[in-house]
């Protein structure tokens, strides 16, 4: 009898360990073996519950009894938090929102792109700024945050630090070939670059094996990713660029369902391309 075995791009990973090349070392990544096959909200755990019963005497008979039941857990309500934080306090969500408006300024917002092709440039994090030399010890210190951008119009990091006491720009710094851990709007994006390319077939094909629906959107994968650097000779010459431009590799997952080995495929997104490691 002859048999025909199929075999897609995407295989099927559940508990087991995945090499993963980045520039020319092997980083070993541990895909969890039942992770999502029956998760719940998101986890994994399980747990059970019961009563203990037990004996006890008084005087010559015996008498049983079931143990006291523990008082079921009380839920407080998270403290309102304040329109500003004190001293090394992770900034407020208030802070956040005011720094990245102070930082965005109008030039900046006219002259970037970000991963989308839109205007303004791709932002990254938002941190609280390390104090000064001089203000280490200083409880009145100035908070200050850094907030990171990434230009995809000339593949640039720009780093602003924001005084939020005075509201200025005290630095603006700019880098080339500084990658960054992409944020969760670039790993959605490459996500969507993929499912959209012939590359991207056999991940399609896998999820379809896995759910027997369509992939046509990231919101249907939960999605990992890392930076993926150049090294020359390891991989095809269309990435040679990988390191200057923001290219990542993809660890996607199917929710409530197994992984998706993609490890092969890195996507450009400053060229916007997929491609193949060799």
């Amino acid at each position: 009898m002859r048999k025909i075995v199929r075999r897609h791009l995407g295989k099927v990973v559940a508990g087991a360990g995945i090499a993963v090349a980045g520039t020319a070392l092997m980083v070993a990544v541990t895909l969890p073996g039942s992770a999502g096959a029956d998760e719940t909200g998101g986890t994994g755990n399980s747990g059970t519950s019961g009563s203990t019963s037990g004996s006890a005497s008084t005087g010559g008979g015996g008498q049983s009894g079931q143990q006291a039941a523990v008082p079921p857990g009380v839920v407080e309500q998270v403290p309102a938090e304040g329109a500003k934080g004190k001293g090394r306090d992770p900034l407020t969500d208030g802070e956040m929102a005011r720094v990245e408006n102070l930082a965005l300024s109008r030039q900046l917002r006219g002259s970037g792109e970000d991963v989308t092709g839109q205007p303004g440039p791709q932002r990254i994090s938002v941190d609280l700024a390390e104090p000064e030399a001089a203000e280490v010890d200083d409880p009145n210190a100035p908070r200050r945050a850094d907030v990171s951008y990434y230009d995809y119009k000339n593949d640039t990091l720009v780093t602003r630090t924001v005084n939020l006491d005075t509201g200025k720009v005290e630095r603006t710094g700019t880098q080339h070939g500084v990658q960054p851990p992409p944020g969760r709007a670039e790993t959605a994006e490459a996500t969507r670059l993929l499912i959209a390319d012939p590359l991207g077939a056999g991940l399609r094909a896998d999820y379809k094996d896995a759910t027997g629906k369509e992939l046509t959107s990231p919101d249907q994968l939960l999605v990992s990713s890392m930076v993926y650097r150049a090294t020359p000779g390891a991989q095809p010459a269309v990435l040679d660029a990988c390191g200057d431009h923001r290219c990542v590799r993809l660890f996607p997952k199917v929710k409530n369902g197994p992984w998706i080995d993609s490890r092969s495929l890195i996507i450009d997104l400053s060229a916007r391309k997929v491609a193949k490691l060799g």
